[in-house]
């Protein structure tokens, strides 16, 4: 199974509408895949859900990831690395089986200039420690309100040239 997480619980969110076009251009490609957004947890999930405690809430949210093989992360940049909430949901889910020996593929944004690239090695650390397998075509997409238009879609031909070339290895990966 693949799964995209939409790595910020930010409401209409740019990330959420880049997962988005991605789910799109998977299921263009023939793939089926989940999209979860951060946005989704449930409210209490840091008092309810966290260090082996397990709510009824979060329970369909650890079976997703459980049977999940392969991730696409897209990844906002949030003060010069990733989003905390990020990082606390994948400290939620059951240690090491959630995401060890599984396939992660990252996409960072950003409204600045540098696509989130900080964020995204930082999240690469915590996949290596995770035991992740890293696919090795990162996309960093700066200034991410220029490069959706009103549907939403990417328009300009070099962005969705990569984005084509790293779905196309993710399929592969």
């Amino acid at each position: 199974m693949v799964t995209i997480i939409a790595s910020t619980n930010r409401p209409e969110s740019s990330t959420l509408k880049l997962s988005k076009y991605y789910q799109q251009l998977l299921s263009n490609k023939g793939v089926t895949s989940n999209l979860f957004s951060l946005e989704e947890l449930p409210a209490n999930f840091i008092q309810t859900d966290m260090y082996g405690q397990r709510s009824n809430n979060f329970q369909p949210l650890q079976q997703m990831v459980t049977e999940t093989q392969k991730f696409l992360f897209i990844i906002p940049e949030y003060n010069g690395s990733f989003p905390g909430v990020l990082k606390t949901f994948v400290d939620a889910c059951n240690f090491p089986e959630s995401f060890y020996d599984k396939k992660a593929a990252l996409v960072g944004l950003s409204s600045g200039k540098y696509g989130n690239i900080r964020g995204i090695e930082h999240f690469t650390g915590v996949c290596h420690y995770l035991n992740m397998h890293v696919m090795p075509l990162k996309l960093h997409i700066p200034a991410i309100h220029k490069e959706l238009d009103e549907q939403n879609r990417l328009f300009k031909e070099d962005t969705i040239k990569f984005v084509n070339e790293q779905v196309d290895k993710f399929i592969k990966f």
